[in-house]
């Protein structure tokens, strides 16, 4: 007997796109023909080729996808791999949608993408999924464009594409269509719960600061004092690091900016300075009038981060036993744990969480929002759990 929802999840690692297809296609072992699939794929692989396959395999399937700056699979983390993600059961409907934005930016995209919504048979738990491509303007848009339909009654959870911080192109995956400098969603229904789980291990270093000058990813000044003057005074680190872009960005990775919002503090990725205006450069926007904090975590913080998302995630299925967790995992936090032990993180989530089917991959930022105010994250981990 099919249950009422199902996860399978099939992963490769060959290099070659029809090789590692066919593999991954194998190790689904789906009941029936799922309602959906999130692929998650390296940028080396033959995106179109991907979609042609898997519309000729699961004809009636839906599908999104996007490359990704590392994969998670039930085994690990992993690299340069091929995963495919899921979903069936009679208690799930799907519908999907993507909208074409432009370098500038997403909002406009995401709306269209978000109107998948408009065709959906809902039931008593929906949630949409968004991927967009993590290089085009502030990603804040993207979570405001998909809001602008979804509203406050449909949580929002995805991340951004990658492509192995090379920081060049990404791309997406709607059906057949493969895109670039786009929002693919797919909405998901159940009459089982949905729950979501957020979580980063950072915490405040400093007192909350009032954000005097900011627009869009750049953040001017602090307290009217500049910006990168007042992060380097506070952690006061070597001065290589106060000089050389490469010695900041890696140096940044662990001291992420804190933008307090009511209820939350969302973590903003710090990628660069300009020396000359001592500004700070961040993946999205800072907003000014607001709070912000500098922070700071470890590997053991980021690391027990990963369970807390998890099982927040999963408590929030109220008792229903989970079918599987799609995770979206920011690629700085897999800096931090290091290539030599990034496994750590998927070890402590399985230990916490069972031998539960689950994939997921390394972003350029997660999106997550349940309520309130605000809604995209760096260096975070955002779980989607099905029940």
């Amino acid at each position: 007997m099919v249950a009422e929802s199902w996860v399978q999840v099939g992963a490769s690692s060959l290099n070659d796109t029809g090789q590692a297809l066919e593999q991954a296609l194998q190790a689904l072992q789906c009941p029936e023909d799922p309602k959906l699939i999130v692929a998650l794929l390296a940028p080396n692989f033959d995106l179109a080729a991907i979609a042609e396959q898997l519309h000729g395999t699961f004809p009636h399937t839906q599908v999104i996808g996007c490359t990704t700056s590392g994969e998670i699979t039930p085994g690990g983390a992993v690299a340069n791999a091929l995963v495919l993600w899921a979903l069936g059961g009679s208690a799930i409907e799907v519908s999907t949608g993507s909208g074409q934005g432009d370098a500038h930016g997403l909002r406009q995209a995401a709306t269209e993408a978000a109107h998948c919504l408009d065709h959906l048979e809902q039931r008593a738990n929906t949630v949409l999924i968004v991927l967009s491509d993590g290089l085009c303007g502030d990603q804040m848009d993207v979570v405001r464009g998909a809001y602008d339909v979804a509203g406050i009654d449909v949580p929002l959870v995805g991340g951004c594409a990658g492509d192995y911080l090379a920081m060049s192109r990404t791309r997406q995956i709607h059906g057949r269509r493969v895109m670039t400098q786009a929002v693919v969603a797919a909405a998901v229904s159940s009459d089982r719960p949905l729950g979501i789980g957020v979580s980063h291990g950072w915490t405040p270093a400093s007192d909350p600061m009032l954000v005097t000058g900011s627009k869009g990813n750049i953040l001017s000044t602090l307290e009217d004092k500049p910006a990168l003057d007042v992060y380097l005074d506070f952690f006061n680190p070597e001065d290589i690091v106060r000089t050389d872009p490469t010695a900041f960005a890696n140096f940044a990775a662990t001291h992420p900016i804190g933008i307090r919002r009511r209820d939350k503090i969302e973590m903003r990725h710090v990628t660069g300075f300009n020396l000359d205006r001592r500004e700070l450069i961040l993946v999205a926007e800072v907003p000014q009038g607001g709070l912000a904090c500098l922070t700071e975590g470890n590997f053991d913080s980021v690391l027990n981060a990963a369970a807390q998302s998890c099982i927040t995630a999963m408590d929030a299925l109220n008792g229903f036993p989970p079918a599987g967790l799609l995770l979206f995992d920011c690629v700085s936090r897999r800096a931090v744990f290091t290539e030599e032990r990034v496994h750590e993180e998927t070890d402590l989530i399985t230990s916490s969480c069972g031998a539960i089917p689950m994939a997921g991959f390394y972003t350029y930022g997660e999106i997550a929002r349940t309520k309130g105010a605000g809604g995209f994250h760096n260096q975070t981990l955002v779980t989607l759990a099905i029940g």
